[in-house]
Order: structure tokens, then sequence, then C-alpha cells
């Protein structure tokens, strides 16, 4: 924008309203405007575009996604911050909309007329659960252009994990097969406040053409089954899934192998035979 309001420092607006973090919805507030212009900055040059944010809270990140030019629509489940997003919106007319909702009840796609990114320091308590959502959608490509999301450091390693290592999983194979994956920026936690536990990471994924005939919803099951016993054999811990012994046999993959030793692309041949 070419002359952005001046706005009050973010301290001064949970001051205000007696706003602190809550603990049973996820939240940390993050101050540091520099670094959350980062993150705004992460999936590109957002001027006129639509982007959906997930828990702003008193509205760091908002502020740095107005300032950046996007049109934002934001859910915000905890009421006592809507007067400070109600304010924010007054420096920035028609550019910020606000829905107090839960982002799990929210189908995106009714939100927008286009195509949108999806920028957000997501709430830890359900981070995995909004992603998995986005990444198992029926309909591929998505609406969405690009996803930008803070998560615990733990959880963004296993996103973006290669075969083979500790972190590798669940969610590295959900996020792989459709999605291009990458660590984006590392966030220490004492730039939070109050600091969490952990410390935290933003990951960036881009929608890839998917691999034809796997239907997502089995690979979904076909993973989460592998990985709840992941020390098992595959004979072992797939064994209760219909088919799963001959599919395996059928594309090659030997049964005596762990989950975190076969590849995207093995996992998603074995579901396309599956399917």
């Amino acid at each position: 924008m070419s002359n952005p309001p001046k706005l009050p420092p973010l301290r001064e607006v949970i001051k205000k309203h007696g706003l602190s973090a809550n603990k049973a919805l996820g939240q940390n507030f993050l101050f540091d405007t520099q670094l959350l212009s980062r993150i705004a900055a992460v999936p590109g040059d957002l001027a006129g575009e639509d982007v959906f944010e997930v828990g702003p809270g008193p509205g760091g990140l908002t502020q740095a996604l107005l300032q950046a030019g996007a049109a934002v629509t934001a859910v915000e489940r905890d009421e006592r911050c809507l007067p400070a997003l109600a304010e924010l919106g007054e420096y920035f007319p028609d550019q910020l909309k606000i829905i107090s909702d839960d982002a799990l009840a929210i189908n995106t796609d009714n939100l927008f007329d286009k195509p949108f990114h999806i920028v957000s320091n997501l709430p830890y308590n359900v981070g995995s659960a909004l992603l998995i959502k986005w990444l198992s959608q029926p309909k591929w490509p998505p609406k969405w252009q690009s996803l930008t999301l803070m998560f615990q450091r733990e959880v963004a390693d296993r996103i973006v994990a290669s075969e083979g290592s500790n972190a590798y999983g669940r969610l590295s194979i959900l996020a792989q097969w459709r999605c291009e994956a990458r660590l984006a920026i590392n966030v220490h936690r004492s730039a939070f406040t109050p600091p969490p536990k952990v410390m935290s990471a933003i990951v960036h994924l881009t929608p890839k053409e998917q691999p034809q005939g796997v239907d997502p919803a089995l690979l979904e099951r076909l993973t989460q089954t592998a990985f709840h016993q992941r020390r098992k054999m595959l004979r072992q811990s797939l064994k209760g899934f219909s088919g799963a012994t001959e599919a395996l046999a059928t594309v090659g993959i030997d049964s005596s192998r762990r989950p975190e030793t076969v590849s995207v692309a093995e996992f998603v041949a074995l579901a396309r035979q599956l399917s």
C-alpha cells in the first residue's frame, strides 16, 4: 500500500481491550512486526489478493497482511478479540471481514469468488486438523493457491520430512502427495507472549498436480492405519486393512518393511491399487 495508516502498537491494543492469551484456545500472541511482515511475504505479492486467516487474535498478522494489500477474511472464535479486530478494520475500509465461528466448521471455498491464499499463525490445538481438512478435499487442484501456516516445530518437521527420518509419517504423505512443502521460517519461542514451551516454524505449501486414480479419503485411512503402529512391519500394521496384503505384493512393496521406510510415491501406488 502506498500510504499505510499509522496503527497503534499491538501491545497497546491488547492492553486497551484487556486481552490475554487463552491457553484452552491454543493462543500465543506475536508482537514482532518485522517477523509478522516476513510471514506475510512468504506467499509472494499479496496486493489485491484474497487471504483467509484463522485465529487472528488481536490482529498482529492481520495487520501485516492488510499492509501488504491483501483483502483478508478472518475467522475468530474468541469473542474477546472481536472489538480489537473491528477497530483494525476501520483503518482498512473494505479490506477486512471478520467471521465469528469455528474454522473447522467453515467451507473456505464458499467465502471467495476467486482463488485465494490461506495465511495463519494456527492455534496449536487445531493446526493439524485444519491442515488435513485442506489437504484432503476431493476436488483438486483446490481453490486455495497456497498455505502459509504456523505450527509447532515438531509438527512442521513432520510435514516436510522425507522417508527414513524419525519425523516422517502420515502428515508427510498427506502433504507431499499433492503439494510442494517447504520450511519457510523458524520462529523462536521467545517471539511469543506468553512464550510456549516449544519452538515453532512457518510451513509453505503449494498445490501440484495430483497422481491420478487415488482416492484421497482412502490414502488418509491407509496412512493413519500404517503409522498407528509405526514400529511394526507393514504386514502387521496393515493386517486389518481390507486388501492391503495383496496390494503390497502387487505393487512390489516388501511387507516386512516398516511404514517410515515407504516413500510417498509408494504409498500413492498402494492407495491407487486399493482404490
